[in-house]
């Protein structure tokens, strides 16, 4: 049996919540740096109208560096300083091991970017997510695929539950189509012997499940530079191609790479007001990443506007940068769960790597 979460209060000057994000490496310190953005961003606009009943809504940040330990650390000392919940992160595995410890300290987490299904080992009532589960979006990845004309797809992955969950999603999908998945181990090929072993197996797509930047830009310069395999797509369910820094990487040679993405293809009046502040203060077009963060605080703000009473998750009814957000509980999925945010499957243009081609949308 689960328990509901407690209410969410706090004393003093400010109401405190701890932002969990990658902003150094070995994090995907880009992705963090976005998520903080929409984070900063969303309390701003909270503040601006108010705050929490008249009192201001404060961020303690703290670094994950896309280490679970270091993130378990920072969730103990978050709740010694009485933050009222915690939000963010965008790695898996850390998100794992922060709602873990938050169920355990019965201090209610909202996850930002984190896909894996199984963010908790046991049903969690203090946990709820954004993002969508990786069994939904990469299914829809995969009737990606399969359209394109997909059926013997190869997959480049490095040791991780994460990647090691998406090759199984993909391959449960594709093989009920008639299609099929070889895993080719990083640990033990490198870039050259990866492009010969695709043309070996004559696979007509192969798909990015490493770390970014390496070793995803070196395979992705391999198998550009091979002409045994001028036919076969590079794909990247996991993003990689979405931030400035792939483009900047790898130029001509990152385009046309299909990748997952959460946001719809034509923002409403808020999305496209939020994507506008977002891009002046990074500098540049904001990810989805960052309205992932906004959303986050968005969320939090009604919850805690409300009194955070029991069920409070089952409760939220937010006007989102993406949609409307409602959570509910979904077959397999662990946590509370936006169910959906939307889904597409995108490419940066070869003719113009800044501007993005919707390709499929689920």
């Amino acid at each position: 049996m689960t328990t509901p979460p407690p209410p969410l209060h706090s004393d003093g000057p400010s109401v405190r919540i701890g932002a969990l994000a990658p902003l150094t490496r070995p994090g995907w310190a880009e992705a963090g740096r976005h998520l903080l953005a929409g984070l900063e961003l969303g309390v701003r606009d909270v503040n601006a109208v108010g705050g929490i009943a008249g009192r201001p809504l404060e961020l303690l940040v703290r670094d994950t560096a896309a280490d679970p330990r270091r993130a378990e650390a920072a969730v103990d000392e978050l709740a010694a300083l009485g933050v009222v919940a915690l939000a963010g992160e965008y790695h898996s595995v850390v998100a794992r091991a922060v709602a873990a410890r938050a169920a355990g300290l019965g201090l209610p987490y909202l996850c930002s970017s984190a896909v894996l299904d199984a963010l908790t080992d046991e049903p969690a009532d203090r946990v709820a997510r954004l993002c969508p589960a990786q069994s939904h979006g990469w299914r829809i990845y995969a009737d990606h695929l399969l359209a394109a004309g997909h059926r013997d797809i190869a997959v480049a992955t490095q040791p991780s539950v994460y990647w090691a969950a998406g090759t199984r999603i993909l391959r449960e999908h594709l093989a009920a189509r008639g299609g099929t998945v070889a895993e080719l181990d990083l640990t033990a090929l490198d870039p050259a012997a990866v492009c010969d072993e695709l043309a070996r197996r004559g696979a007509t797509a192969v798909l990015l499940l490493a770390g970014h930047p390496e070793p995803a830009a070196s395979l992705v310069r391999a198998v550009r530079a091979d002409q045994r395999l001028a036919e076969v797509l590079i794909g990247a369910p996991a993003g990689q191609p979405e931030f400035a820094e792939w483009a900047a990487l790898l130029g001509a040679d990152g385009s046309g790479i299909p990748f997952l993405r959460y946001r719809p293809e034509e923002l409403d009046p808020l999305g496209a007001r939020v994507e506008a502040e977002l891009r002046e203060g990074l500098g540049g077009a904001p990810s989805f990443v960052a309205f992932e963060g906004y959303d986050t605080v968005a969320v939090l703000a009604d919850v805690l506007r409300s009194g955070g009473s029991s069920g409070a998750w089952s409760g939220v009814d937010v006007e989102g940068t993406r949609g409307r957000i409602r959570f509910s509980r979904v077959p397999g999925v662990s946590v509370w769960q936006w169910a959906w945010p939307p889904v597409q499957v995108v490419d940066r243009d070869p003719a113009d790597t800044g501007r993005f081609r919707v390709l499929h949308s689920g």
